[in-house]
């Protein structure tokens, strides 16, 4: 596994890295056997730090966590803590599903735009019609059960995913809810419509 280290206003010591070394990787490999790459970043925020760690385990399957605390190490064990549980619970599923991809149907290519967020401070009106683009770039959705995307986003700490339903061929999105629950929005096409007539 690839391990990368960075520190953001904060210069990541000799021993802080080698304990970030020594760790991250047994974790992971104790619950999923070959992953690619991790990348953890430590921030200095006031008084205290904040350690974001990535781990991509899989072709499209990211782990990530987030941690603050007055210690750098307490940040970064905590959010290790956190990517073990997330791992551990799954575990099973997370092997099945590496397995089970090979001959699996590929997924939807499409564009995904990043548009800038409207700020208090402007005087300008926002165009309704023309949003102001701040990036551009082509991805895949993922051709998933649901039960696969609500673990994609539990794993990635995401608070949406849109998938490309395994079961009925459209494009749905599973969610964290206000209160806390997973909401699922299934487009369904056709399928849906005929229902509601019924």
């Amino acid at each position: 596994m690839q391990l990368s280290v960075h520190g953001k206003q904060i210069d990541v010591g000799a021993a802080l890295r080698g304990h970030i070394e020594e760790n991250l990787p047994t974790i992971v490999t104790k619950y999923f056997d070959n992953p690619t790459d991790a990348h953890v970043t430590l921030t200095r925020e006031g008084k205290g730090f904040k350690a974001d760690i990535s781990v991509h385990v899989g072709k499209g399957i990211i782990v990530q966590s987030h941690a603050s605390s007055e210690d750098a190490y307490a940040a970064f064990d905590t959010a290790a803590v956190h990517i073990a549980k997330r791992l551990r619970r799954y575990k099973r599923r997370l092997r099945d599903h590496h397995r089970g991809r090979e001959d699996s149907p590929k997924s939807l290519a499409v564009q995904q735009f990043v548009l800038e967020s409207p700020t208090e401070l402007s005087e300008e009106p926002l165009a309704e019609d023309k949003p102001l683009i701040v990036a551009e770039m082509a991805t895949n959705i993922e051709r998933l059960t649901v039960s696969e995307a609500v673990m994609r986003m539990d794993l990635s700490g995401q608070p949406a995913m849109l998938f490309h339903n395994s079961a009925n061929g459209a494009v749905n999105m599973v969610y964290v809810r206000s209160d806390g629950n997973i909401g699922w929005i299934d487009t369904g096409g056709e399928t849906n419509a005929e229902n509601a007539a019924s």
